[in-house]
């Protein structure tokens, strides 16, 4: 007669446990497919930003705009280091500090761009 009792218990312990089991299977099922799109999703980031760089790199071979930057940049750092010039250099600066900050946060983004940093508008969005 017990075991007659204890046959269905046991029965519907062990079914219990087994839906325990096949619960936690199926969430860390869902876990790994989870983490497997998501690595996925940066991967195809990636490479699309790294794609955008090189294009980006291509169509600057014959361009003059990256020299242009570099040339007006270098201005102010040597004018810096002429006497008599550093006031001029302070008030480029102060008039430009004056400027919209939209203006300014345009330039940033057409440096960045031209010369492919990525991580520099991130900068100049932080300001």
């Amino acid at each position: 007669m017990l075991n007659m009792l204890i046959g269905p218990v046991a029965d519907l312990a062990g079914t219990w446990l087994s839906g325990k089991v096949e619960e936690k299977k199926a969430q860390s099922a869902t876990k790994v497919a989870r983490a497997q799109a998501e690595a996925v999703v940066m991967q195809k980031k990636a490479t699309g930003e790294i794609d955008w760089d090189l294009e980006m790199a291509k169509g600057s071979q014959s361009s003059w705009k990256d020299e242009w930057l570099v040339i007006l940049f270098s201005i102010p750092l040597i004018l810096a280091f002429i006497p008599g010039m550093e006031e001029v250099v302070s008030n480029g600066f102060a008039q430009l500090e004056a400027m919209p900050q939209w203006y300014q946060y345009s330039l940033g983004i057409i440096v960045a761009a031209s010369f492919g940093v990525r991580s520099a508008t991130k900068l100049f969005g932080k300001r």
